[in-house]
């Protein structure tokens, strides 16, 4: 099987350009934020620095780095809970504070959790609907069917489904395999109009991004961040409410992302699949093993990264 790891990301659609506001609107009550450095917003795409000269860091330690593991978790350390009548989930992240979580991977504020989960071969779950909620199913392995709206899709390996809030689905799993799957949940805002069918997309049919603007650091086939191979999965067109995008990143053998700060208000999520890299956090490392998720601190201050120092592709879904 080919090396490879996947890690989703996830950024909320917030005014950043006032950063008092933004911090206040992200911070569980409570909560202290760090001081906010005056370095650039960082892009989706192209690169955060106009050269690695450019990268401004902190004059003293920063004393949360000892707390960086509370941003970091694991499925496998996770006790398993049922939804949708059938499939047995593990949460990784949770709901809680982006600066101060009170456990591991409490720390979404936009989004509800992202979980792994397993639908055992040949079961099925029940008929289920979701209010004030939907959900972004990224299939890990296996083969099986979903219905929504009417409308029937198979899934496998590299598919991923969108089921907007109050369609009703079915997913079947039609192998003598489980079919196995990262859940990505997210709420639904008061006064919110979700789409009436769900959305299909298969990343193996997905052209690469391209760079928002040039830079002679992103390395050939990258959309930016120096060495982000990236594909697009879902966005608002396709009826995400408080999510801005889900897309999976690829890094080749030996390269690794531009380190790069987030400020308030954005929420950035990298869960590995395949493969395992080394996760850049603060002025740590930590290995990002199969199954594990992190988020950045968003203080603007924090840099984050991940490092493929093996010999075959890693893959993250980020949103």
């Amino acid at each position: 099987m080919t090396n490879r790891s996947l890690a989703i990301l996830i950024m909320s659609p917030l005014v950043l350009n006032l950063v008092p506001l933004a911090a206040q609107q992200a911070v569980t009550p409570g909560a202290t934020v760090p001081a906010v450095s005056g370095r650039k917003s960082p892009s989706a795409g192209g690169n955060s620095f106009d050269s690695p000269g450019d990268i401004k860091y902190q004059k003293t330690r920063d004393l949360l780095d000892r707390r960086i593991d509370l941003f970091m978790a694991d499925w496998h350390e996770s006790m398993p809970r049922y939804t949708h009548g059938s499939l047995v989930v593990r949460d990784i992240l949770t709901r809680g504070d982006n600066f101060a979580p009170l456990q591991r991977g409490a720390i979404l504020q936009r989004a509800n959790f992202l979980a792994y989960a397993t639908l055992a071969a040949h079961a099925s779950t029940t008929p289920s609907r979701l209010t004030g909620q939907q959900e972004v199913f990224y299939i890990l392995s296996g083969n099986g069917v979903v219905t929504a709206g009417g409308v029937t899709a198979e899934i496998h390996r590299d598919i991923a489904v969108f089921i907007p809030a109050e369609l009703e689905f079915v997913m079947r799993s039609t192998s003598g395999e489980p079919v196995t799957m990262y859940i990505i949940n997210e709420p639904t805002p008061p006064n919110f109009h979700p789409k009436d069918k769900m959305a299909v997309t298969n990343e193996r049919e997905r052209k690469p991004g391209s760079p928002y603007d040039s830079s002679p650091y992103t390395l050939p086939g990258a959309a930016g961040h120096w060495a982000h191979i990236t594909r697009g999965l879902f966005g608002k067109s396709d009826g995400l409410a408080t999510l801005s995008g889900v897309i999976t990143v690829t890094l080749d053998p030996m390269t690794m992302g531009e380190p790069h700060t987030h400020p308030p208000g954005h929420e950035e999520i990298w869960a590995a699949i395949e493969g395992t890299s080394l996760a850049f956090l603060g002025t740590q490392l930590r290995l990002q093993r199969p199954g594990m998720a992190f988020m950045l601190r968003p203080d603007s201050n924090m840099t984050h990264s991940n490092i493929n120092v093996g010999d075959t592709p890693v893959k993250f879904l980020w949103f």
